[in-house]
Order: structure tokens, then C-alpha cells, then sequence
């Protein structure tokens, strides 16, 4: 059986240690290192947790906030064997494979058969 690895994203509360509340006190220091994002970008990339990131994006954090990669991103064991799905996606709140969360596959009949 292979181990599952996560992430946690700490990049709002290391921000948050150097005095740093509002996601929009990133930009001028980006843009300073020559790395522009529009003001929702850079709120995502604080607020929600990153799928991919640009290792020049992911070392000018670490050069602004003067931190290293364990104080943004901490590696834990992912939970559980499959996703959980809510209640509002249609369903009680499961675990289930990827394969359940495929849509059925459509057939096409000609009128008469």
C-alpha cells in the first residue's frame, strides 16, 4: 500500500506573524521582484490553498516574509483512502473513489429502436 501525502498551506499566518492582514500587502513586494498578480490572485494564493505554484513565486514569498518551506508548506498524511463528497453535491457526506464521481455516459438511440 502506498502512503498518501498532503499539504498544509500556512502562507496567511506566516503572513499574519510579520504583520502582514491584508492579502494585498503582497503585491508591491512581488512586483518589486518582478512578479505581477492582479489583486484576486494574490487573495487565492493566501486564502485558498495552492494546487500548483511557480517555484519564482514560491521563492519570492520565502524572500519577503524571510521564512523557509517547512514555515509555508507542511507535509501530513492524507486522511482516508477517497474524497469526501457534501451534502450540497447531492449526497451524504461519503467517501467515495473517483470513478463514482464520473457522470453516466449518454447513449445515443435513433427513433424507433
Amino acid at each position: 500500500m502506498n502512503a498518501k501525502l498532503d499539504y498544509r498551506w500556512h502562507l496567511r499566518q506566516v503572513m499574519a506573524d510579520r504583520g502582514m492582514f491584508s492579502t494585498t500587502d503582497l503585491i508591491p513586494p512581488l512586483a518589486a521582484r518582478g512578479i505581477t498578480l492582479s489583486t484576486s490572485q494574490v487573495y487565492r494564493l493566501v486564502v485558498e490553498r495552492p494546487e500548483r505554484l511557480s517555484l519564482k513565486i514560491l521563492m519570492a514569498l520565502l524572500d519577503i516574509l524571510d521564512c523557509s518551506m517547512d514555515d509555508l508548506i507542511e507535509p501530513v498524511a492524507a486522511t482516508g483512502a477517497g474524497r469526501k463528497t457534501s451534502a450540497a453535491a447531492g449526497g451524504a457526506t461519503t467517501e467515495t473513489g473517483v470513478g463514482e464521481l464520473r457522470p453516466t455516459r449518454a447513449r445515443i438511440t435513433r427513433a424507433g429502436e
